[in-house]
């Protein structure tokens, strides 16, 4: 089946030839999509002190074309979150790429907050439509290894945020720091582009019957079924919740970790900036279980985002790199179970839907709580905001903790 007939939601052509990928070549492929577009999405991270020099923008512009990303995100996660059901895994992911990479030449050639706006929005696009895509298609390739298809999800995603604001500073020393990191980006896209242009796709799950197919595609009310709500629920909070503090650590994070702890080179700022995200990625590989691994994750995330704040207040180098590791081990660990415990509990045929519904929660908290740290920062100064941003997410983690811990003891 060609990329235009999936596309269009008619039938393969006989005989078409193409590569007829292994299941793991095909979950390679999958995971390697939504890093590398996540990854390019985060790569301005470092940059944007850069830009705020540059363009002359202020601290709420930053939150502003930060958020401009994820309420596109968001947006498309809900309208076309289920596209992938009908219009098949592959056809979603190549128009992701194409997408991420009209957003990332945008991005690069921007001289005004608009445009910055615009390339990231377009960023969002991009990656909204692969998330269900791979999502879906990672658990469709491991049906007998739910809990591993989780894991790759989440893996690939955290680690392609994680990777980006540091990979983004190192290519930011090269002429040309804010736009050679998106055109080195684009060639990497295109790398990407060949081979999954090529794969011999698997049939949509849903496509479109009779003679308007495209009625399928509309935008669908979410509505989740009442043994995975409460399972639900929970890990739409935990992810909005992490969210928002992966959300600071990738917006006004960079410029307030370089002034206080004195890093003054852009890959050590990214570095520092991608900590947490990073160490969440490597938590999937993590072979943790048990009934109170979701309460203990939340705890830590707590304790240590307040402890974030702190060490950047004090100063402290050492205290933040640890911090920011343990509040991503936390995440990760506690993330990662309640996303498994959602999947798990919803038919095949609703799978992308659900899971694109959840990550506009998710996402949302990349937007509305740092767009408010924006507005904060205006009236109050970036220190006394930030200190009590990290305090707000500390205590929401250990309220969510104690909910989850709650819900054990009752069963």
């Amino acid at each position: 089946m060609t990329v235009f007939s999936e596309l269009r939601m008619r039938p393969a052509t006989a005989g078409r030839w193409g590569w007829d990928a292994s299941t793991t070549a095909r979950l390679v492929l999958a995971g390697v999509v939504i890093f590398t577009l996540l990854l390019g999405a985060n790569l301005a991270t470092p940059l944007y002190p850069l830009l705020q020099e540059q363009l002359g923008i202020s601290s709420l512009g930053v939150t502003v074309a930060f958020s401009s990303y994820v309420l596109a995100l968001a947006a498309v996660l809900m309208l076309a979150g289920h596209w992938s059901d009908h219009i098949g895994r592959r056809a979603a992911l190549v128009l992701a790429v194409l997408v991420g990479l009209l957003g990332g030449t945008v991005f690069a050639n921007a001289d005004s907050l608009l445009a910055l706006c615009a390339g990231r929005a377009l960023q969002g696009v991009a990656v909204g439509l692969a998330t269900g895509a791979s999502s879906a298609a990672l658990r469709e390739l491991l049906p007998q290894r739910p809990d591993w298809a989780s894991r790759f999800t989440l893996l690939s995603s955290a680690g392609g945020v994680a990777a980006g604001p540091a990979i983004g500073g190192l290519l930011s020393l090269l002429p040309g720091a804010t736009s050679t990191p998106y055109y080195v980006h684009s060639a990497v896209l295109l790398a990407a582009l060949v081979p999954l242009w090529l794969l011999k796709a698997r049939p949509a799950i849903a496509p479109g019957d009779g003679p308007r197919p495209f009625t399928a595609l509309a935008p669908r009310k979410p509505s989740i079924s009442r043994e995975a709500r409460g399972a639900f629920w929970l890990a739409a909070s935990v992810g909005f919740l992490s969210f928002a503090v992966f959300g600071f650590c990738l917006s006004l994070a960079p410029g307030y970790f370089a002034a206080a702890v004195h890093a003054d080179t852009r890959p050590l700022v990214g570095i520092l900036a991608g900590l947490t995200l990073g160490a969440s990625a490597l938590s999937q590989l993590l072979a943790v279980h048990g009934r109170f691994t979701v309460p203990a994750g939340l705890a830590l995330l707590g304790v240590s985002v307040v402890l974030v704040g702190a060490a950047a207040a004090w100063s402290n180098l050492w205290l933040l790199v640890v911090a920011s590791l343990a509040a991503g081990v936390g995440q990760g660990l506690a993330f990662r179970q309640v996303f498994n415990d959602v999947a798990g509990k919803l038919e095949a045929s609703r799978h992308a839907q659900i899971i694109s519904t959840l990550y506009v929660i998710t996402y949302l908290g990349s937007a509305v709580p740092v767009i408010g740290l924006g507005l904060a920062v205006s009236a109050l100064g970036l220190g006394t905001a930030v200190a009590g941003f990290t305090v707000l997410c500390g205590v929401a983690a250990l309220v969510l903790a104690a909910v989850s811990l709650r819900g054990i003891t009752r069963r």
